[in-house]
């Protein structure tokens, strides 16, 4: 798979709410993770597969998602970028809010290597 085939794959996967199929589908058991930020009891940085899975399990079941949405992939080399938005609420404190995130993904022999989140947190 090309680069583009990748990122319309996990689009595709995404578009769907099927999030977890897409790391098990398109994600090297190599995958490193790099967040924009640390959060409590979850470093910025994960690596592996059973790291990433945990962590969007985590993301899963913590927060109800009232919609969600994603635009791309926008395709550079061996990298590409998918836009994120998603209106939630964070489970645990009751709090909605919209976010929107922008991630950066590279790709080596048609897995996903690496995962870069981008985002405002204020």
């Amino acid at each position: 798979m090309t680069t583009m085939e990748v990122g319309k794959k996990l689009v595709e996967f995404c578009q769907k709410g099927e999030n977890l199929k897409a790391i098990e589908t398109l994600y090297s058991p190599n995958i490193v993770s790099v967040e924009a930020v640390s959060m409590p009891n979850m470093p910025a940085e994960m690596r592996g597969m059973e790291a990433i899975l945990g962590k969007n399990k985590w993301w899963l079941d913590n927060h109800e998602v009232h919609s969600a949405s994603c635009e791309g992939p926008f395709p550079h080399g061996d990298r590409f970028i998918v836009r994120f938005s998603y209106d939630v609420t964070n489970k645990p404190s009751q709090k909605r809010m919209k976010m929107d995130e922008m991630a950066l993904y590279s790709v080596e022999n048609d897995k996903i290597t690496r995962e870069e989140f981008f985002y405002s947190m204020g």
